[in-house]
């Protein structure tokens, strides 16, 4: 199977980063949103990723014109998903939500249609469960931002076929993606592994051991990391690290993943990294 006709449901960071490189890779693109805002919102980052692109030179005029026409927003979920060869899914990181919308989705596509869903931790089995083909669903989890970030981790349930996975590890290198293989298992590779070294960064800023600023340049100057983990957390969003710390340490009964109290203090005051301006770090100096 080809993978040419992509639907993305959800156009926050993740969605509208998707639905980009899809349409930039020539891909026929659709992307929606229940929140008309959202979704405009989404098509307008589309537009300025694409603006820096060519004043930087990395984009010619024609190409962002191009990349611009094969991006269709669609006011409903119907009219997104009909007919395309892959809906990737990016709404907010509850299972009950993508396992509800996979379900609404499952009626409306065609024979043959994967449904990769984006999720960074949860469960692929339990999101495919009750579907009327299990087989074609995979995670195709993508790192922020996405026209930037190189790595596509593809992660397979004991059920998904492996004709599939091959064709969606096609489709992610024609992306210009390097993909990783992961099977169905808490935090797969990227999340277990780096969640676990950010908490214990958030533990080490409680307890004095050193500043943010020390613990992160610790880890990029003594371990090459392109960014520390206090910083990271506060790109992903403190909100986002913190409920998939609680899902990790309790799948994996694993108290290293426990959100510590700092983090939680910072999320019941808002304080969710940069996209509120404040986290670990000050965003708005």
């Amino acid at each position: 199977m080809q993978i040419q006709r992509v639907a993305v449901i959800g156009a926050g960071t993740m969605g509208h980063g998707i639905a980009q490189v899809a349409a930039m890779a020539g891909q026929q693109v659709r992307l929606t949103d229940a929140n008309p805002d959202v979704l405009a919102a989404g098509l307008d980052r589309v537009r300025r990723n694409l603006d820096k692109g060519v004043e930087r030179g990395k984009v010619t005029p024609d190409d962002r014109e191009a990349t611009l026409a094969r991006l269709q927003a669609c006011a409903s979920l119907g009219e997104a998903v009909a007919d395309v060869d892959i809906v990737v899914e990016a709404v907010p990181e509850k299972l009950q939500l993508k396992r509800d919308l996979f379900a609404e989705v499952a009626g409306q596509v065609s024979a043959g249609c994967v449904l990769a869903t984006n999720t960074s931790s949860l469960s692929i089995a339990a999101i495919a469960e009750g579907l009327p083909h299990p087989e074609r669903v995979l995670g195709t989890h993508f790192f922020n931002p996405v026209h930037i970030m190189k790595l596509l981790e593809l992660v397979h349930h004991p059920g998904t076929d492996p004709a599939v996975l091959d064709a969606v590890r096609q489709w992610g290198e024609g992306l210009g993606k390097t993909c990783i293989v992961v099977k169905d298992s808490p935090g797969f590779a990227t999340s277990r592994l780096g969640v676990c070294l950010g908490m214990e960064a958030i533990r080490m800023l409680e307890e004095g051991v050193a500043s943010a600023e020390d613990i992160d340049t610790a880890m990029v100057l003594g371990y090459r990391h392109p960014i520390g983990p206090l910083k990271l957390s506060d790109l992903v969003g403190l909100d986002v690290r913190m409920h998939i710390g609680e899902y990790l340490a309790r799948e994996l009964n694993n108290p290293a993943f426990e959100p510590p109290a700092l983090m939680r203090a910072k999320v019941a005051a808002g304080e969710l990294g940069q996209k509120t301006g404040k986290g670990f770090y000050d965003w708005e100096r």
